[in-house]
């Protein structure tokens, strides 16, 4: 399993200097210098010239981005001029936040989503699986930011439970978790709209196990449902689980924009909208850097995962 994850973590290296290389080609291109955001956009082209030639955006866009590897490799991601902060610090600024946000709704969402599954599939066909069918179909294709907004007006206008907002104080982990309801609604969110998918795939995959040979000799030596769901079920349908949510990573992590934009919750997804708005290309580079290096740890983590939970499987 070593030798494999060294081939893993070998193939992540040039992923990544992969989407580096197009996503640094294609901001390159839209934007080749960001003097006009600190200069101003009436700034002489000489004033410019010079910016460029101190700053080293008078060099080959080649030359640019093998410098840009070398300072990541020190973890340094660049500067945003329109923060005038470190693109890194930001990073550490704003990231915990979003993975508490990603972590609750996660942990909710598993908590919720493993149990409703196996009783849909142990109940099929019945009227609360039709049921549950229909509002997880529902919720699965509802947007977050329509679900956020109604939540919003239940809970936070008409019955005035919660603050439709995250307040600006609300910044680390521990203001989160001393100020519970200021992320309620947003984790809440989350997690309902993880429940409808989660769930879903939870009920096929134990579908797919009740109708195994092995399920049935088990019932037949007379062990109790309960038994029976939970000792020999239970491992081998929640197999799928550990791909989804190992998929999930970067989606969870850094995916929130949305939601993170609605709740104005000083977050990595609001970090980039922000970004995009003022053309901080740094800020967005370093943002879908993010994101690769998530989906390429998140595959990696499933596929390890799944070979420690079934023997049957060798990497």
């Amino acid at each position: 399993m070593l030798g494999y994850i060294i081939r893993r973590l070998f193939v992540a290296i040039i992923v990544i200097i992969g989407v580096a290389a197009i996503t640094f080609a294609i901001l390159h291109y839209l934007s080749p210098t960001p003097a006009y955001i600190v200069l101003g956009s009436k700034a002489s082209k000489a004033a410019v010239a010079i910016w460029d030639r101190q700053h080293g955006y008078d060099r080959s866009e080649a030359a640019q981005f093998v410098s840009y590897l070398g300072n990541i490799v020190h973890g340094n991601f660049g500067f945003s001029y329109k923060n005038n902060q470190s693109v890194d610090s930001l990073f550490k600024e704003d990231g915990p936040i979003s993975a508490y946000l990603s972590g609750a709704a996660l942990l909710l969402s598993l908590i919720i989503a493993i149990p409703l599954g196996i009783v849909q599939a142990v109940k099929r066909n019945s009227i609360g699986d039709y049921a549950a069918t229909a509002i997880n179909f529902t919720l699965y294709s509802m947007p977050s930011f329509f679900l956020g907004l109604i939540l919003i007006q239940i809970f936070a206008l008409k019955l005035n439970l919660f603050p439709p907002g995250v307040s600006d104080s609300v910044t680390t982990i521990g203001a989160a978790i001393t100020h519970p309801n200021q992320l309620f609604l947003p984790i809440i969110t989350l997690t309902v709209l993880n429940v409808a998918s989660y769930s879903r795939y939870m009920r096929s995959s134990a579908l797919d196990e009740l109708a195994q040979d092995y399920i049935r000799l088990a019932r037949a030596k007379g062990l109790s449902e309960r038994v029976v769901l939970s000792r020999h079920m239970f491992r081998n349908a929640s197999l799928s689980m550990i791909t989804l949510v190992g998929l999930s990573i970067p989606y969870l992590v850094a995916g929130n924009l949305l939601i993170e934009y609605l709740f104005n919750i000083n977050g990595l997804g609001l970090l980039f909208y922000n970004a995009v708005q003022n053309e901080d290309y740094n800020v967005m580079l370093a943002y879908t850097l993010l994101g690769a290096l998530l989906t390429v740890l998140g595959n990696l983590v499933a596929d390890v995962s799944i070979a420690a939970a079934d023997p049957r499987v060798r990497l």
